[in-house]
């Protein structure tokens, strides 16, 4: 294997392709979230799953991309940047397609899991390979400003376009949907972007990856199984007993570990641990609610993927909007009342949420999703903020690294918790008259957690008004 180059000097050649190939990068692992969530009352459906396969179908997505986005930092250090971006884009292209021809759910669930890896690559790596192309700090601030906005872009695609390819052509077509997007970001970032590594000094930590992978998969399985199986059924006890020993075992071989995944002493700061905490409530709430709105709406409303997904475009056109103002609104309220109000947002519109009744006005539940939205886009770029502002120099790239991996826990366990709980109220089986009281429990938790997130953020977010 040929040795990738140390650290570039210079610019990348062609910035502008870099900043393409990044791009497409955040856009179709974007869109497969997006698009996934609408589509799984369908797929379940069509492969016989019932609502803790549904809970799967996300999760297992969710689950591997949690687990293992740490380790792609180190990775890509060793082996090369670009190198470790293509495999991610390739290893999503081929866990698509997978999911594109899986006869069951077994093997959806498989192409789910290889997709979330291929995300874990990839993802991290984008932002990496931006920071090297374009080295002038403003040029790197505008160059990340698109990159973020393809998050935005992507849920409005998703449920569009997506949804309309479920209705025209089949569920399967929307895993098709993102195989050209992989190929041309990978004929890019093979023509525009120069290899470059740092290996000196890192290594890859197996047994903090290993306990994670035990820690967060335990969990995630006890929670979404135990409604299904029993919560004192052998398997549901033995996952949860694995997720605890995970959990024992990664503390301890962090602390000990001088190339941990986890440095422990970025948690002295209040504010850093605070960021983690309120991402972690935000996303909790957050996908719970993209996995179980769509269903409402197909559910109770009989609407079809389409109708679900364009009922849910104030959520997505609310978080755009508002995230292109953000620094000025940091500015002018700080970025404590900002995190603030934005949690608070998120929790009183689910809250809302959780008691439609099942003839609902139509105003009213745009107005709630509205409400989600804007809540969103006011917190997800003060608390990314916080948490660089609080952490080392020399430690931002593995602060912001905590920071995403913070927030895919917290949707893998809103996922798995919140549908175990909507499980426990509406059945297996979810059908009209037994859907609301799932979904109050639901959401109603989900927005309490977002309130305290807003708690959280009065509490330990420092005064400050540095541009998110």
């Amino acid at each position: 294997m040929k040795t990738a180059n140390a650290l570039p000097a210079r610019p990348a050649t062609r910035p502008a392709l870099v900043l393409l190939a990044a791009s497409l990068g955040v856009l179709v692992a974007q869109i497969d979230t997006s698009v996934v969530s609408l589509a799984v009352k369908r797929i379940g459906a069509d492969l016989g799953a019932g609502l803790s396969g549904m809970q799967w179908m996300i999760d297992a997505y969710n689950l591997v991309y949690a687990a293992l986005l740490l380790t792609a930092g180190a990775l890509g250090d060793l082996y090369g940047r670009r190198r470790v971006f293509v495999y991610g884009i390739a290893l999503f292209a081929a866990g698509s397609t997978l999911c594109a021809l899986a006869p069951d759910t077994a093997v959806l669930l498989a192409g789910r899991a290889v997709a979330g890896l291929g995300a874990a690559l990839e993802l991290p790596m984008s932002l990496v390979l931006l920071a090297l192309a374009y080295p002038e700090p403003r040029a790197r601030q505008h160059a990340l400003g698109i990159w973020a906005s393809c998050n935005g872009l992507a849920f409005i695609i998703g449920p569009t376009l997506g949804g309309l390819l479920v209705e025209t052509t089949g569920w399967r077509s929307i895993f098709y949907l993102i195989l050209p997007l992989c190929a041309l970001a990978i004929l890019l970032a093979h023509g525009a972007i120069e290899e470059s590594s740092s290996p000196r000094g890192r290594s890859l930590d197996a047994p903090g990856q290993s306990a994670a992978v035990a820690a967060l998969g335990g969990l995630a399985f006890a929670a979404i199984e135990g409604s299904r199986r029993g919560w004192l059924s052998m398997p549901v006890l033995v996952a949860a007993g694995i997720a605890a020993a995970g959990a024992l075992v990664f503390a301890l071989v962090e602390r000990r570990n001088a190339q941990a995944l986890v440095p422990f002493a970025l948690f002295r700061s209040r504010p850093f641990s605070a960021a983690l905490a309120i991402a972690g409530f935000m996303t909790f709430g957050m996908y719970a609610l993209l996995f179980l709105m769509p269903l409402y709406f197909q559910t109770v409303h009989g609407d079809g993927t389409l109708m679900a997904g364009i009922r849910m475009l104030p959520l997505s056109v609310a978080f755009v909007l508002v995230s292109q103002r953000n620094g000025a609104i940091v500015q002018g309220l700080g970025l404590r009342w900002t995190m603030a109000a934005g949690m608070a947002a998120m929790g009183a519109g689910e809250v809302v949420l959780a008691f439609l009744s099942a003839g609902a006005d139509a105003w009213r539940v745009a107005g709630a999703l509205c409400v989600v939205g804007i809540g969103l886009g006011l917190n997800t770029a003060p608390v990314n903020a916080v948490a660089i502002a609080h952490a080392p120099g020399e430690r931002s790239g593995t602060a912001s690294g905590l920071l995403n991996t913070a927030r895919m826990v917290g949707a893998t366990l809103g996922v798995a918790i919140l549908g175990a709980v909507f499980a426990h109220f509406a059945g297996e089986h979810a059908g009209v008259q037994t859907f609301l009281p799932g979904l109050r429990a639901a959401l109603g938790l989900g927005g309490a957690i977002e309130l305290a997130g807003a708690a959280v953020a009065l509490r330990y977010i420092p005064r400050g008004r540095d541009r998110a």
